[in-house]
């Protein structure tokens, strides 16, 4: 039976001595339980789909599907897992495009393993890790999007500030008492008013104007 105050993570990545590391490494943590595998993007949906984790690392380069793609359909899916991305320092370009997939923030795999540890628990607090490099070519990105606040209704800007906090749309339903079909209906009007591309670049706009976390 699962213990409900232990953070529960899947690991995906093509390198089984990589995931042997980190299991090594994660298992004696008191807080955080690794409770299973992947070699590969499709296989990591599908692990993520069956176990339901609370955080996912997730490598970007796989064979088959890779992380980014992953990434993409388990928003599509709406799987509440927050991903940390594990990527390389030469993989620096990947760290955006994971970001706007829906990925909770990256560490780099020479971290520490402390680093790591104090990563999963920030992601599965509802945080964002974000570089400074990366947070300002986000926002830029965002700059020029549109200003539009004002024409945004109270229950999208309630549904805005979720976004920010870092909550699925799952669990803004619950949240808010909505049905699903009825969060997405909001996500996609703040993203069009606001014109934004994606639910960081939401995120972002959130914080820096004010809403939310």
């Amino acid at each position: 039976m699962a213990d409900p105050g232990r953070i529960r993570v899947l690991l995906v990545d093509d390198h089984q001595v990589v995931r042997r590391g980190l299991r090594t490494f994660l298992q004696v943590q008191d807080d955080i339980e690794v409770v299973g595998e992947a070699a590969d993007g499709e296989e990591g949906v599908a692990r993520a789909e069956e176990l339901r984790p609370d955080v996912v690392l997730m490598d970007v380069k796989m064979p088959g599907l890779d992380g980014i793609e992953a990434l993409r359909t388990l928003r599509d899916l709406d799987n509440p897992a927050r991903v940390l991305i594990v990527t390389s320092f030469t993989e620096k370009r990947t760290v955006v495009p994971a970001l706007r997939a829906g990925a909770a923030g990256y560490v780099y795999k020479d971290v520490d393993p402390e680093a790591l540890a104090r990563a999963i628990r920030s992601v599965h607090s509802g945080h964002v890790l974000l570089q400074p490099e990366v947070a300002l070519a986000l926002l830029s990105q965002e700059e020029s999007g549109g200003q539009g606040r004002g024409s945004l209704t109270e229950r999208e800007r309630e549904v805005l500030a979720l976004i920010a906090d870092g909550r699925s749309n799952r669990e803004i339903a619950r949240a808010l008492v909505l049905s699903e079909k009825t969060v997405k209906t909001h996500v996609s009007n703040i993203l069009m008013k606001l014109d934004l591309s994606d639910r960081t670049q939401a995120a972002l706009w959130a914080v820096r104007h004010g809403i939310g976390a």
